[in-house]
């Protein structure tokens, strides 16, 4: 669950250890950054875990293709 007016920050790289969170992992494999996700209110939502997603941070399904 996410809480309004915070930011959280989506781990893009895929070796964070705080998945789907940016732990600053990324700074070690290079070019990428995480993503930020300003909420809006409160509420359930699926951040991305296969990395794929046409729609990140937020999950659209794409790990069932993968």
């Amino acid at each position: 669950m996410v809480e309004a007016g915070k930011d959280y920050w989506w781990c893009s790289c895929g070796q964070s250890k705080n998945q789907p969170f940016c732990d600053g992992t990324h700074k070690a494999a290079g070019q990428f950054v995480p993503v930020k996700y300003a909420a809006a209110e409160s509420a359930i939502v699926y951040f991305c875990g296969c990395k794929q997603s046409g729609r990140a941070p937020l999950c659209d399904g794409s790990h069932k293709k993968v």
